[in-house]
């Protein structure tokens, strides 16, 4: 297997804590850190000129005050654009960050990440050279951040040319021969939507010692029975998580 797992928190903050504040932006990423999060999850996709951002659509039009396609903008677009403001008048004149930002506030916040690549049809290996780049230039970061997509082109790609970067295979509901895929991806976890999980598939990951780490779940009873054999829980609000004993337990 390429790549190798890493000892990550249990509780990850989707694309920041969402719940809370505008999603993929530095304001949710402080969000998360005060809330006690020890890790966040957020999304990269390039734009035309291959700036990366943190952003999760390949359009604007959700999350800002912009429409377009972001492979029809460039670095100089992003000073256009409101990225608070849809979410409530105090995050008005937030910005979409870069990732080098963006991995610069996680290195002083002291968070791990979980870097989600958005392919959004751009060329697999100018996006593995890219995140290689960002990553290597902070490697206490990159030792703490597993890259995961449900693009697993690009992690193949990422893998060429990082091979010791944790990866992790995102599906919505894993094929039956999901552990041979991941083998040959090069992957070293399995992320995967919660309502989706069975029995039979953590039972696998057990026996073949692979993390499973479940999105984006905000009831911790609807998680209670595989508590026991999971690696962590994405969630847009780790409040709940942490507000209840039996979790706050298991993520310590």
């Amino acid at each position: 297997m390429t790549g190798f797992d890493v000892d990550l928190p249990r509780i990850f903050a989707h694309r920041g804590a969402s719940a809370v504040a505008p999603e993929n932006t530095l304001p949710a990423f402080e969000a998360a850190a005060a809330m006690g999060a020890r890790a966040v999850e957020f999304d990269v996709s390039l734009l035309g000129d291959g700036t990366a951002v943190i952003h999760h659509d390949g359009n604007f039009a959700r999350c800002t005050n912009r429409e377009g396609a972001l492979a029809e903008a460039s670095r100089a677009d992003l000073a256009t654009l409101d990225a608070g403001a849809w979410f409530a008048d105090a995050f008005r004149g937030a910005v979409v960050p870069e990732l080098s930002a963006a991995l610069d506030c996680l290195e002083t916040l002291g968070l791990a990440a979980n870097l989600e690549i958005k392919l959004h049809g751009a060329d697999p290996a100018r996006f593995a050279d890219t995140v290689a780049e960002a990553l290597a230039a902070r490697p206490t970061l990159a030792a703490r951040t597993v890259v995961s997509s449900f693009d697993h082109v690009a992690l193949e790609a990422l893998a060429r040319v990082s091979p010791d970067q944790p990866l992790a295979a995102l599906w919505s509901l894993p094929p039956s021969d999901w552990h041979a895929r991941m083998m040959d991806m090069g992957a070293s976890a399995l992320h995967t939507n919660w309502r989706k999980l069975t029995p039979a598939t953590l039972e696998e990951a057990v026996e073949t010692q692979i993390p499973v780490r479940v999105y984006t779940c905000n009831d911790p009873a609807e998680l209670a029975p595989f508590r026991p054999l999971l690696s962590a829980v994405i969630t847009d609000d780790p409040r709940v998580f942490f507000g209840d004993p039996d979790w706050a337990e298991w993520a310590t």
